[in-house]
């Protein structure tokens, strides 16, 4: 936004084409007809050259983003509560963003890519454009970025970091180290979309919950109470912080989305409401309908037939996952605990461990791509459900490889000491190995590639390979990075799968095994803060700016911590009782029973307060229940004014005129 109060104009995307050997005629060249397009479409153009190829930076004005979201029928809030079709003529009816913008990141880069493959040839006959003396084919009605992308002309269409906004970010977020929690979630949304904005609340609420537990965790590590009761009732602590944390991020999410003017309904899956529907390779109820018309018959068939192939195919891939995970998965890991048992020098216990990581994290993402295959043939209605569905298997790779060899030693052996040494190493290793892993690699790789390019440049100069190449303009060390994708692949989630991954193995972690290892909570507290600096410094130096993706909140991430707060109920209480149960007798004595007690009560606790706590703070919903209240009396003053006006005929006063 400028002084005025308009908005700005900022280059935000970047097509990418190869250097030119030859010179074409303007009117037949592919990429000066592209250029002549994207300006007829009313974007702001600006080439830039490069060491090896060439750069359009792309930018829109807000009328031309306006005219996009109307074509689109994009559905913005207005200011009387209701959501209604956006219309540029109306504009001044339309909530603005909390920075001050008409559209969000997210709104404006589907605006442009609307604007982007929304050029298509309009004549009827095909034109023949060339690059570099080859001839393409310019169909009637096909797009022409999409024709050059297949036909390599166009490399790569990216988003653009905004210089301004980014250095902002980078002193009073990434570099920002006064306040070790407090993070400028409102600019981060701005700028990155939603999703990527709701990973970093919930870091950061998760952080800030975390003190409680590292505090008892601390304090029991450091002072010998001398009684056996202190476990049991820091667990029961420990569970009610995990149940009413998870209930109060919900309330925070709401909180959030309705600061945000982004809507949904409460305990519904928000993906189709958020410019994301895409359906499977399945046929869509669409498809169906147009198939059979009116047949009732034939499209209950249909439908029913759909419905129930889409389990099998589901049921298959969960039966595939789950037998690989005992066939395969299984016996490596009981392999690796048996060797922890027998090595003796604790330096190489360190080294297996790190060996051991290794190998699974390569093995893990391997069946992690495999799933993303699996998914490709099952059927559902959005992204988010198939991308819901990854994640469910995906974690069940994960969640075995990391917890098998834990539960080896508890059930098998029951040897506290030996699980302590065990979490110890997997959070100092883990941590480590992450951070270096997630934050050196990227940057290791955007160096290569630099180098690569400054000295193909060098050698490429008639012969000489002493002549000096740099790079002269930002978007092309842009190109370079690496893009924000999850290491299983990007065909369904993005970098933020991994980030929600590594908070689910520590959160399970900490948990499932608090009661041998209370300190485990300090040092996620500890890892976390630093994280927090870490993600931003990677989101913002490091890599491409990330594509923006549509999501409400965390998803199928939500339940999985559900999960893991009813599996620590049952994994502590089975610890518990073979810290009790010594002799190994299984009498069900006073003490045993007692955890038995605690174990339902808990179950019971968590249920409980699950429903006591609200999902959504009370102004939420006083303002969600005023803006339906307002949208039906407008409504209904709309529809009496109808009918007022004589949209509905009345027969006596036709026959008193």
């Amino acid at each position: 936004m400028n002084e005025q109060g308009e908005e700005r104009t900022a280059f935000e995307i970047a097509v990418v084409v190869p250097k030119r050997v030859g010179k074409e005629d303007e009117r037949r060249d592919c990429v000066d007809v592209l250029l002549t397009e994207f300006r007829k479409a009313g974007l702001t153009v600006e080439t830039v050259g490069g060491l090896s190829d060439d750069f359009i930076k792309l930018g829109a004005p807000v009328q031309t983003l306006g005219r996009a979201a109307a074509e689109l029928q994009i559905r913005k809030p207005t200011r009387i509560g209701m959501e209604l079709r956006f219309q540029w003529d109306e504009v001044d009816a339309f909530v603005r963003q909390p920075d001050g913008s008409l559209f969000s990141w997210c709104e404006r880069f589907h605006c442009y890519r609307h604007l982007l493959y929304g050029v298509v040839n309009k004549s009827d006959s095909a034109v023949t454009l060339r690059f570099d003396g080859k001839d393409i084919q310019w169909e009637a009605g096909e797009c022409l970025l999409k024709k050059l992308e297949t036909e390599g002309i166009v490399k790569d269409v990216f988003p653009l970091h905004d210089e301004t906004k980014r250095k902002q970010l980078l002193r009073s977020w990434a570099l920002n180290w006064r306040d070790l929690t407090t993070q400028p979630i409102d600019e981060i949304y701005a700028y990155f979309g939603t999703k990527i904005a709701t990973y970093f609340a919930f870091l950061g609420m998760y952080t800030r919950w975390l003190l409680f537990p590292a505090a008892l965790g601390l304090i029991l590590h450091l002072v010998d109470f001398g009684s056996l009761w202190v476990l049991p009732v820091f667990f029961i602590s420990i569970i009610l912080w995990a149940v009413l944390f998870l209930q109060f991020w919900k309330r925070k999410n709401a909180a959030l989305l309705t600061r945000w003017q982004v809507s949904y309904a409460v305990g519904a899956d928000p993906g189709n409401k958020l410019l994301d529907m895409e359906w499977s390779p399945l046929k869509s109820p669409m498809d169906i309908i147009k198939k059979w018309g009116s047949d009732n018959k034939k499209l209950k068939e249909a439908f029913q037939r759909d419905e129930w192939l889409g389990h099998l195919l589901r049921f298959r891939n969960d039966a595939v996952i789950i037998l690989s995970i005992i066939c395969l998965q299984l016996p490596f890991e009981l392999a690796y605990a048996h060797l922890y048992e027998i090595t003796q020098p604790i330096i190489l216990k360190y080294m297996l461990t790190a060996a051991y990581l290794l190998i699974i994290q390569y093995l893990t993402k391997t069946g992690g791509k495999f799933a993303v295959k699996l998914i490709k043939n099952e059927s559902y209605e959005s992204t988010e459900y198939k991308a819901n569905s990854l994640i469910y298997k995906v974690f069940g790779l994960y969640f075995m490889q990391n917890y098998i060899g834990l539960f080896y030693n508890v059930l098998l052996h029951r040897d506290f000491s030996i699980l302590r040494q065990i979490l110890i190493q997997r959070l100092i290793v883990t941590q480590v190995l992450d951070n270096l892993i997630e934050n050196s690699l990227p940057y290791l790789k955007y160096s290569y590639k630099k180098y690569r390019a400054v000295r193909s440049k060098q050698t490429g100069e008639k012969g000489s390979s002493t002549g000096k190449a740099k790079f002269n303009s930002r978007v092309e060390k842009e190109f370079l990075k690496l893009s924000y994708s999850a290491s299983i692949g990007d065909e369904v989630e993005d970098g933020l799968f991994d980030e929600f991954l590594e908070l689910a193995l520590q959160f399970g972690m900490m948990m499932m095994f608090a009661c041998a290892f209370p300190l485990a909570f300090a040092f996620a507290a500890l890892h976390n803060v630093t994280e927090i600096r870490a993600d931003a410094l990677k989101l913002l130096a490091t890599l491409k700016r990330p594509v923006p993706r549509a999501a409400a909140t965390i998803g199928a991430w939500l339940n999985i911590f559900q999960f893991l707060i009813v599996m620590s109920i049952c994994t502590n209480c089975a610890l518990l009782v073979c810290l009790y149960d010594q002799e190994r007798k299984w009498k069900i004595e006073p003490g045993l029973a007692a955890i038995l007690v605690i174990e339902h009560l808990l179950l019971l606790m968590k249920f409980w307060l699950s429903r006591f706590v609200p999902e959504e703070p009370a102004w939420v919903r006083a303002n969600r229940v005023k803006n339906a209240a307002h949208a039906q009396d407008m409504y209904s003053e709309q529809l009496l004014r109808s009918i007022s006006g004589g949209d509905i005929g009345d027969p006596k006063a036709k026959k008193m005129e």
